[in-house]
């Protein structure tokens, strides 16, 4: 019996559960454009079972936060009857253990109101597919999505719709068909063209609604270059982590990433970066700052609430700074500066300690250097934003360089002067290179081929 549910899959435009892409952004613009139903991308069970609810005053959203800090999931009130949440193993993981498949969706079904929905790839034989599908369905789902495609198939492998259509014939529930895009859907009259090629319920789309969301629009697809801005005004609107945002737009412009845009997006090292790169330099500025006054707002109401250190904070040296990324060569940063200086003085390396805020989850740093502490009265995003500025404002208290750009730093790695009575013609030690010789930042590289510098000396 299945359960008592709203949410119809009969004749819906579904967007795929897809890893980077299906986040909050992605989600509202596909919905925005016509989709009935939005799938967040594909997430690992034991990941979630570590994270904590949190209602996010400042964003008007429900997160869900892993243990060092990582939103895993982000979800609003607009969302809230149309989203699906996608969990389990990656890819077709469970395809071998069908017991296990089935113990799992039973369980589910009896112990949540909520539908509960299955998406399989095809087996090698069409009659180890239905007597899969049978089993399956006979759990109590709401619907079964088949990706018409073995396991060990890829995107240019031709998409079975015969084996959809068959699995389609045979059971009762709703039936979704996926696996079309490219190859059957590049435009929204091949959605229902795919559907009725697999007989099935509904359709849903993943790279061709990555490539272009606008794919649901009946109306058909809407130009790029305002399909890209809409994405980036959720992604800033929303606090979309500007990693997942790059990426994103990386998969909408495809071959248009060696334009001057293109470039300009590559070279993006923060949200105000995307956001200039497309214009939207003035949205981002009145964005932050309507954020900024919500968040005000609330810790004016809930000052019990603030989080500030612990301790006592009247010895700490304080600033109003912020680290500001592009303000700084790439190989340098405020934190790597402070250590190299530690060191050139035979000093202990520095100490952070950084609290979060509940309220609106920013942070703040204190370092100590010396016994003195230095700290920024300016809360960050992240425990690394944080600690660099809590650098920046020890490096200025002492008149040190922090590898601003332009900034004549090498005065800070230069040999101490030799003592008076030292021989001048006696054994000298080899001067010490500069950060940029000495630091450069190791660099780590991402599925999609883009390398990246590792953050956070």
């Amino acid at each position: 019996m299945v359960n008592s549910v709203s949410l119809c899959f009969h004749n819906k435009l579904i967007l795929a559960p897809m890893v980077w892409v299906g986040t909050l952004p992605m989600r509202l613009l596909a919905l925005d454009h016509g989709a009935d139903i939005v799938q967040c991308e594909e997430l690992i069970d034991l990941k979630m079972l570590q994270c904590k609810r949190v209602v996010n005053e400042v964003l008007r959203t429900v997160d869900f936060v892993a243990p060092d800090d990582r939103v895993v999931f982000r979800t609003c009130e607009r969302e809230q009857s149309r989203v699906v949440f996608q969990m389990g193993g990656m890819g077709a993981a469970l395809l071998s253990d069908p017991d296990k498949i089935e113990k799992i969706l039973s369980t589910l079904v009896k112990g949540t109101r909520k539908p509960v929905t299955c998406k399989i790839r095809i087996l090698p034989s069409l009659e180890d597919t239905l007597n899969l599908v049978k089993r399956i369905e006979r759990t109590g789902i709401a619907a079964i999505t088949v990706h018409g495609r073995k396991r060990e198939e890829r995107p240019q492998h031709p998409v079975s719709c015969e084996v959809i259509k068959a699995i389609a014939e045979t059971l009762s529930i709703p039936v979704i068909a996926n696996g079309g895009s490219h190859e059957h859907i590049q435009q929204h009259l091949d959605i229902e063209k795919f559907r009725q090629a697999t007989a099935a319920s509904s359709v849903m789309v993943a790279r061709a609604a990555m490539w272009n969301p606008s794919i649901f629009l009946k109306e058909g697809l809407r130009p790029l270059e305002e399909v890209m801005q809409k994405y980036i005004r959720y992604a800033v609107q929303y606090d979309n982590h500007y990693t997942n945002t790059k990426y994103c737009l990386c998969q909408m412009l495809r071959e248009q990433l060696e334009s001057p845009q293109g470039r300009l997006l590559h070279a993006a090292q923060s949200s105000q970066e995307i956001c200039d790169a497309f214009g939207l330099s003035a949205f981002y500025e009145e964005t932050t700052q309507e954020l900024d006054a919500r968040r005000a707002e609330l810790l004016a109401k809930t000052p019990e609430e603030v989080g500030e250190p612990a301790e006592d904070t009247s010895g700490v040296i304080k600033m109003a700074v912020k680290f500001d990324r592009r303000a700084y060569t790439p190989q340098i940063t405020p934190k790597m500066c402070l250590l190299e200086w530690c060191r050139r003085e035979k000093l202990a390396q520095p100490v952070y300690e950084t609290v979060q805020r509940p309220l609106d989850r920013l942070f703040c740093s204190i370092v100590t250097v010396a016994e003195q502490k230095y700290q920024s009265t300016l809360w960050d995003k992240s425990k690394k934003l944080a600690e660099q500025t809590a650098a920046i404002v020890c490096l200025r208290s002492q008149g040190l360089p922090e590898g601003r750009l332009g900034e004549e730093s090498s005065a800070l790695y230069k040999r101490k002067r030799e003592a008076p009575d030292q021989d001048p013609g006696g054994p000298r030690t080899q001067e010490p290179a500069l950060p940029g010789e000495l630091c450069k930042k190791p660099f780590v590289t991402l599925e999609s081929g883009e390398k990246r510098t590792l953050e956070g000396w």
